[in-house]
Order: C-alpha cells, then structure tokens, then sequence
C-alpha cells in the first residue's frame, strides 16, 4: 500500500463508498474519512478490506495522508454543510492544494465558493457526478467547473473512473469556470425530472387508460428500449414493471403514489424564470411531484370530483404506437429547453460551454443517458451556434413527423380524463415555438392600459416604445419613464 494516497474523500455515505472504490479499482490510492469515525473502520472491515485505501480518523490525517497538491473530494450535504467542512479543511491545506465539492450544490453556492476559495490561495471545482449507487461505483458522468487550473490536476483521475461512451470517450470534461459544472449537472437533473414524469404519464394511460397489465407493459419497455427510445430510464422502468416480491406481489403496486423530490428540479426551473426561458416542461414536471405529494387531498377530492373514466375504444396497437413516437418526440422537446437554458445561462454568467461536450458527458454513466444524445452531439458539431435543437435537421425532422401521433395521443387522454402535463406542454412549446405570432400583442395592451407599461409596434423598429391613452383620462407619464 502506498504510504501517500492520490487523492482523497470525505463522507462515506452510498455516493462516496463507492466513489472510493471506483477510485482504487482503477489503481489510485484513496484516502477516505467520515465524520462518523466508526463509519471509516466498518468500511475498511467490510467492502474495502484488503485494498489501497486508507482509512483516516480526522480531517487532519487526512491532509497528512495525501499527496501534494492535495486533491479533497467533498461528498456532504448540499448547503451550510459544504461550507463548514471548507472551513475545516482550509487550515489544514497548502496553496495550490484542490477542494473538490462532488455533492449537488446550487451552483451560485459553487460560484461564491470558487471565488473565496480561491482567496485563500487554494483552488476548487464543483463537480456533478450523475449516475447513482451503480454509476458511482463502475462509472459515472462527472461534470467539473471551478477553477481552471485545477483541471489538468485530476483529469486523469475523473477521466479513467468515468464511465465511457460505446466509443471508448470519457464521460467526462472540463466545463467550464466557477459554478459551471453544478450548473450543467442541475440542468441534467431538471431534464432527468421531465424524462421520468414523461415515462409515468405514459404509463399511465397504458394502465388506466387501456387497462394493460404489468407484465405487458414490461414487454412493451423491453421492446421500445431496443429502439430509438434506447435509455437508462427506459430500461429500468421495463425492469420495475417486471419485478415482483418474495409473496408473488407486483412491487409498483404496493408503492404510494406520492413522490419526493431534493430540489434540483425546482433550482432548474428558478434559473429558467431568472433568465427568462421557457423550461415548461420541467416545470410542470416539478409541479407534478408537488401535486402527487397531496396525496389525502387528492384521495378526499376523487370522492367529491368523481372521475368518470371511459375504456378506451380503438386499436390498442396503434394507439401503444402513437404513444412512443409521443414519448420520443416529448423527450426531445425536453432536451432542447435544457440546452436552452443552458445557452442562456452562458451567456450571463460568461461561461464558454460546449453544448456537443456536454451531450457526450451525458452519454454514459448518467441517469439521462440515451442513444439520441449521439445525435445531439451532431446536431451541435454542425452548428456550434445553433440556438435550439429543434432547428437542426435531425431534431427538426425527427419531431414533425410525430406530430400527428403526438396529438392523437393528448387528444385521447385528454378524452380519457388521464392528466399528461408534461406531454401536453411539450406539444404547447412546440407550438408555440413555431408561431410566428402570439398572442402576447392583446397581453401588451392589457399591460399599457392598466399600468402605462407602454409597447412596441409592429410597423416601428424594435426598441421604440409607445403609450396609448386607452380611457382618454390619462396622462404621458408611463411606467417606463417614470422614476422616483
């Protein structure tokens, strides 16, 4: 065993356990503490007996233990819990030395963070790391911002531990300065939430609507995850609606119908309305998990609002049909609103994001991962610039055709009285992205006649604004002159 470690972990929760032996799986020596101590001695008793790692009782054997510089990975609690333990370690490190937040901060938390770090003459990195319990411990998507030259640093490391693409590349990249990387790793989630609430309602319609059994909905997942819908979570929901328990029950069944959620969804949202983009879809997807979560609510207003369900009368087949090419268009609407964001996001806080890198990051080891990030690592190789996926001819092409299909569909459950939010804005933004005109010409006029808010005109040049005396009893003085 070496008697300097590579590189070090602290908080040996499932993310981290694993993360240590990902590590010394792939030849590095790890050194690992939890504020819990006897966690550290269970761990080195149980999973890491035998192997290179180095258990330590404190945060300053710990700094002992590693190499210089250091390399610190933090795997805590998001919030005040991150910053306390920066406030441990700082004593104990040198300049040059690397604190490495792995947890899913909020990433104007990483921004500040880099900034006062960096103050003390250390250097950091907030690091998504996407892929759970199995990611973590044979390959995740790691997502890494922060200060730049602590990248050349650990490179090595987070690209060997990475999970790799079908072509041998590192899920794993460099992007981009400050609070970039948890940004890309929020965004990631945000759409993770949409990806799941999608597939539910999909489901849904299948089990109440058609009145399918479990079983052959694991066959249909089975089929489409050999498809064009290829992914992760495709893939795990053919393996829950195939699971059963030691009594013979159908697991899913026996689940509550109330989901919880961490928060990542509702930061990515917060960022979408902070730079106003429409992330619609998971916006209703995180609204979605708030409605589930009033459950006895829900149970008291099903007995007072009696919903009146009529079975479904059609070809199933077609319908199941309609049903994938809806989910697969859905999903790439829900992609294009996270670039989106993410488009939008570099542009304020003046990070230089590569939209294809970021698509390859995502495509192994990662919850969202599919086969059609491939393609939007294309759509992005064409166009560096392309300011919405659905421009390019791939994504263009791929969502018109299943429009007819996609319809059908929200026209049914809607028939059904079977909600589909998250389909039913994918359609909307489509929609919507597409209209050369909307409505919004009557919403300016509301604004102006109620509150002097003034608007443009459509035979002026943008940027000249103008106040109608609507009720002939106001005066000049409008909302964007006026001052106090």
């Amino acid at each position: 065993m070496k008697p300097q470690a590579d590189i070090g972990l602290i908080g040996l929760a499932v993310m981290g356990e694993n993360l240590v032996l990902n590590m010394e799986s792939k030849g590095f020596a790890v050194a690992a503490y939890n504020r819990t101590t006897a966690k550290v001695d269970e761990f080195l008793a149980g999973r890491a007996a035998g192997k290179n790692i180095i258990g330590c009782h404190s945060i300053q054997e710990l700094a002992d233990k590693l190499e210089k510089p250091r390399k610190i990975v933090m795997l805590v609690k998001a919030g005040q819990a991150v910053d306390e333990l920066i406030e441990q370690l700082i004593p104990v490190c040198e300049p040059g030395d690397i604190l490495i937040d792995g947890g899913n901060s909020l990433f104007t938390d990483t921004i500040r963070r880099t900034k006062y770090v960096e103050g003390k003459g250390l250097l950091y990195i907030g690091t998504g790391v996407s892929g759970g319990e199995e990611g973590a411990l044979k390959g995740p998507s790691i997502m890494p911002g922060g200060s730049p030259a602590a990248w050349p640093q650990v490179k090595p490391i987070f690209q060997k531990i990475c999970a790799q693409t079908p072509d041998g590349e590192p899920c794993c990249d460099w992007v981009g300065e400050n609070g970039a990387g948890h940004f890309v790793k929020m965004v990631h989630n945000g759409i993770e939430y949409g990806d799941m609430q999608l597939i539910c309602e999909v489901y849904d319609l299948m089990k109440r609507g058609l009145g399918m059994t479990n079983a052959e909905m694991h066959q249909v997942f089975a089929e489409w995850n050999k498809g064009e819908l290829d992914s992760y979570l495709i893939e795990i929901t053919r393996d829950i609606l195939g699971c059963k328990d030691e009594t013979g029950a159908e697991v899913v069944d026996l689940i509550l119908d109330a989901a919880g959620q961490k928060g990542t969804g509702k930061w990515t949202v917060i960022a979408a309305l902070d730079d106003g983009m429409p992330l619609t879809l998971i916006g209703e997807a995180v609204f979605a998990r708030c409605l589930s979560a009033i459950k006895e609510e829900r149970v008291a207003a099903s007995r007072e609002l009696v919903a009146r369900i009529k079975p479904f009368k059609g070809d199933k087949a077609k319908f199941l049909n309609d049903l994938r090419q809806a989910l697969y268009a859905s999903k790439l609407i829900s992609y294009a609103q996270g670039f989106q964001l993410m488009r939008a996001a570099a542009k304020t806080y003046q990070w230089n994001l590569n939209y294809g890198g970021i698509a390859l990051m995502w495509r192994g080891g990662c919850i969202i991962r599919s086969a059609f990030l491939g393609d939007i690592k294309k759509a992005f190789q064409r166009n560096p610039d392309l300011v919405n996926l659905l421009l390019d001819k791939f994504f263009k092409k791929a969502v018109t055709k299943r429009q007819a299909a996609w319809r059908r569909v929200i026209i049914q459950a809607t028939k059904l009285g079977i909600p589909v939010p998250c389909l039913s804005a994918a359609l909307n933004y489509f929609d919507g992205y597409r209209s050369e005109r909307l409505p919004a010409n009557l919403l300016q006029a509301q604004r102006d006649y109620f509150g002097a808010h003034t608007y443009e005109r459509v035979d002026k040049p943008r940027g000249e604004f103008f106040h109608t005396n609507w009720t002939g009893r106001g005066g000049t003085t409008t909302a964007r002159t006026y001052t106090v």
